[in-house]
């Protein structure tokens, strides 16, 4: 768990489909309300990987009208402590890359790599049956974490993107997505570039005492 963290730049070494079909298979042993398992994956490598990266690039730059998620990815107004968290992080990545605050122009030079999943070998895209309540979306993020954790036991790495839940109809035309699934996020899945100075960069993580409360335990 401490292994695990998102890697935004990837080395090109495949990763065989075998090992991806191993690592959903340990990951679908997630708990889920009355076993409805509510998780469909559509895993992309070769070419058709690089079909999606290159229409997705194509649209975050020149077709705005496609950027439109499906549901609030983000809220309209971020308070503290959420606000300061996401600024520190933000900064830091930037400052990795050595990018300065207020250059717009390579901030969404780096959003866009989301959209080539970061050169990673395999990219995963994540939907879910929009019939479907929240309880579920909670039993996905268990899903989730499954994957990634997974993932380190192999010795690869993760990164899950919300990027992706950006261009839902992009997705559903080009992966032929039913129209009863709804798009919720992606991740990028290979063999970290150890050398890149992104993934040097190791984000902080608040102590246990600020977001836990213990009542009833024995002195």
């Amino acid at each position: 768990m401490r292994g695990r963290r998102s890697v935004r730049a990837f080395l090109p070494t495949p990763v065989l489909q075998a090992t991806v079909a191993e690592i959903l298979a340990l990951a679908a042993c997630a708990p889920s309300g009355t076993n409805i398992q509510p998780w469909h994956v559509i895993a992309l490598a070769g070419k058709e990987r690089e079909r999606v990266c290159e229409r997705a690039q194509h649209a975050f730059h020149h077709e705005q009208g496609l950027h439109a998620s499906e549901y609030d990815i983000y809220p309209a107004e971020f308070v503290e402590p959420y606000l300061g968290r996401r600024r520190r992080n933000g900064f830091a990545l930037y400052a990795s890359l050595g990018i300065e605050r207020g250059d717009k122009a390579a901030m969404r030079q780096q959003h866009a790599r989301n959209f080539a999943f970061f050169d990673a070998p395999v990219g995963l895209i994540f939907t879910i049956d929009r019939r479907l309540t929240q309880s579920s979306w909670v039993d996905y993020g268990m899903f989730l974490q499954n994957i990634m954790l997974a993932a380190r036991a192999r010795s690869l790495d993760t990164c899950p993107q919300m990027a992706w839940a950006m261009v839902p109809r992009l997705l559903t035309e080009l992966l032929d997505i039913p129209q009863h699934q709804m798009v919720v996020c992606g991740m990028a899945l290979g063999h970290a570039d150890i050398e890149a100075p992104e993934n040097r960069w190791v984000p902080e993580r608040d102590s246990v005492d600020a977001f836990a409360r213990y009542r009833g335990f024995a002195a």
